[in-house]
């Protein structure tokens, strides 16, 4: 079993390398083998097959003629048996070449190795054209030459090879075929000449049924090679649909807005990564197949399909809609929706495809836009403040020195205090509008963390220790993350101003922790016990210029989000569950990496 053995791993490694071949990239954006013609031949011997093995229509019909011969076999063998009985005469010979000839046809149709002998190219080998073809003119010819006065006519039983040669072989090979053929007849006639016959009628005979051998040899081959050249067409279709099918469903895969595709039952029959992060409070929900109607939080999304069934249309623009996860946790996407209408189909069955977009991400896009040249006239604006600023600034400084009595020195320190308030502004604007992105770095977060928050906490004038209102949660160990050191302070201490801002200054009413996500990001969370943010201003957080506070600029959290973005971190916002003391929560996803090894310190002089 060995032989056998071999076979199978030799498919199973062409079956692997083909499928190999099949996912590869550059395959993906041209025309692959599939749809290569191979010219210059005839017959299904002509083109070539993707694999390098048999070509599929080259299997299958030399498959019949073997189905074909072993009928051909067994009918002949059966004829020549009831002639045995019934006709006295009979040559004994003859029934044992018939014998022979059935009991090869059946075993080369019954055995299935025999058949999995594929060549390197789609044509016979110098074997299976003796065992097939060669086998039949030597048979049928002896037959012919040998028994000329049997009650049967051998001679249609020699279309057979030449069918098959003209199928199954390349042209020439299929013309030489036809020739010995032709000659075998034109022999046997002239044989008969010799014996006495009518020289004119016999080799006419003869060349007219020769003849009619080149045409079927001919014929044969032409329809052979536009099968062969057709089903490789369709295998390059196939192929190229293939590869766009795998286009799309990678481009969908990665698309950042949500697609969901279901049935007017409400049953989704797919869903990217996106859509099934945006329909679920935390993670992603479970891959396609899935029902909207079995889930509490997806039944918007289920009567919504509904409706736009039964309606038949859809805004075009979109509209809103609002999925409710709990406890005070809501997200709000914008949906798009488009229709498939099947044309062939009597009972055509409609599907739609559902676009979902955060809310959230559709306004930002829109700030974007408004951004661009807001930013350019914010810095020219910041740039022509600061040297009236300046100048402000040094005369308050002069009117201070004279200051005599409490009032103005009240006066003039409220006109420093108003300075340098609007310095901080002029230089978050220029930090913004700037566009510049200093080297990032790899800094231990915790030691720095810790820094900012003693430095913070001093600053503020918060009492230390357990009674205090910050409560810090950080690794014993160093993490090592990818930030600008003073870019990660400033945005440190802008979320903690605004947790201060809001907190109630109890004992732990601010949380700041830190922990490692795996072995590539770091988690740092700051987290204050002030009233939950309205859904309505949770859409707005992050907008540049909004604020809650009448004395707010409203850049703090967008220059926060401006500056993580630089480096490659997210930040967001969230509500935590009610059994936390700190619900609003601010947290930043920063990718970690080893820190540098230390430099060796030099040794002491002796």
């Amino acid at each position: 079993m060995g032989w056998r053995n071999w076979w199978r791993a030799r498919d199973a490694s062409r079956t692997d390398a083909r499928r190999a071949e099949e996912e590869a990239w550059p395959s993906a954006f041209g025309v692959g083998r599939d749809t290569q013609i191979l010219g210059g031949d005839s017959g299904l011997a002509g083109a070539a097959a993707p694999d390098g093995g048999l070509h599929p229509s080259f299997a299958r019909v030399l498959g019949a003629f073997l189905a074909a011969r072993a009928a051909v076999g067994v009918l002949l063998l059966a004829t020549q048996v009831a002639g045995k009985v019934f006709v006295d005469g009979r040559p004994d010979w003859v029934l044992l070449v018939c014998m022979a000839y059935a009991v090869a046809t059946v075993s080369a149709w019954m055995l299935p190795w025999l058949r999995r002998m594929q060549p390197t190219l789609p044509r016979l080998r110098r074997g299976q054209w003796l065992g097939t073809i060669g086998l039949d003119l030597l048979t049928f010819g002896a037959l012919h030459l040998l028994a000329p006065r049997s009650v049967l006519n051998f001679v249609p039983l020699l279309v057979l090879p030449v069918l098959m040669a003209g199928v199954l072989t390349p042209r020439p090979a299929a013309l030489a075929v036809t020739a010995a053929v032709s000659l075998l007849l034109l022999a046997q006639s002239w044989a008969e000449v010799l014996a006495g016959g009518e020289p004119m009628l016999l080799i006419t005979q003869s060349g007219l049924v020769g003849s009619g051998f080149f045409v079927i040899a001919l014929l044969a081959g032409e329809l052979a090679s536009r099968l062969a050249r057709q089903e490789l067409a369709a295998r390059g279709s196939l192929e190229l649909a293939r590869q766009q099918a795998q286009l799309n469903r990678l481009v969908i895969e990665e698309m950042q807005d949500g697609v969901l595709v279901a049935d007017r039952h409400g049953r989704v029959r797919a869903a990217n990564p996106a859509a099934r992060r945006l329909i679920q409070a935390e993670g992603s929900a479970q891959p396609a197949p899935f029902h909207l109607k079995f889930s509490a939080v997806w039944l918007p999304l289920f009567e919504v399909v509904q409706q736009a069934f039964a309606a038949g249309s859809w805004p075009q623009e979109g509209r809103q809609l609002v999925l409710q996860f709990g406890e005070g946790r809501a997200r709000n996407l914008w949906v798009r929706m488009r229709f498939t209408r099947p044309q062939a189909s009597p009972r055509p069955e409609e599907l739609c495809v559902m676009f979902l977009q955060d809310l959230r991400d559709v306004q930002a896009r829109l700030r974007q836009e408004k951004l661009a040249a807001m930013g350019r006239v914010s810095a020219g604006i910041a740039h022509e403040i600061r040297n009236p600023l300046a100048a402000i600034a040094q005369a308050n400084e002069l009117m201070a020195e004279d200051a005599v009595t409490a009032s103005q020195r009240q006066l003039t320190q409220m006109v420093a205090d108003n300075v340098e308030r609007l310095k901080r502004i002029v230089d978050d604007v220029m930090d913004v509008a700037s566009g510049q992105h200093p080297p990032a770095a790899v800094v231990d977060a915790t030691a720095l963390v810790s820094a900012v928050c003693r430095e913070w906490a001093g600053t503020a004038r918060l009492p230390a220790g357990a009674d205090g209102p910050l409560r810090l949660d950080l690794p014993p160990e160093p993490l090592g993350v990818v930030f600008e050191p003073d870019h990660l302070r400033r945005v440190l201490v802008n979320l903690l101003d605004n947790a201060c801002r809001h907190a109630t200054r109890t004992p732990g009413s601010i949380e700041l922790r830190m922990h490692a996500e795996g072995a590539e990001l770091v988690e740092l969370c700051v987290a204050s016990d002030g009233p939950p943010i309205p859904p309505d201003v949770e859409n707005h957080l992050f907008e540049p210029f909004f604020s809650t506070r009448s004395r707010g600029t409203g850049l703090g959290l967008y220059i926060c989000k401006e500056i993580c973005t630089r480096y490659g971190v997210s930040i967001d916002y969230r509500l935590r569950s009610s059994k936390h003391q700190a619900r609003n929560e601010f947290f930043l996803i920063m990718r970690r990496e080893a820190l540098p090894a230390p430099h060796p310190s030099p040794a002491p002089a002796p």
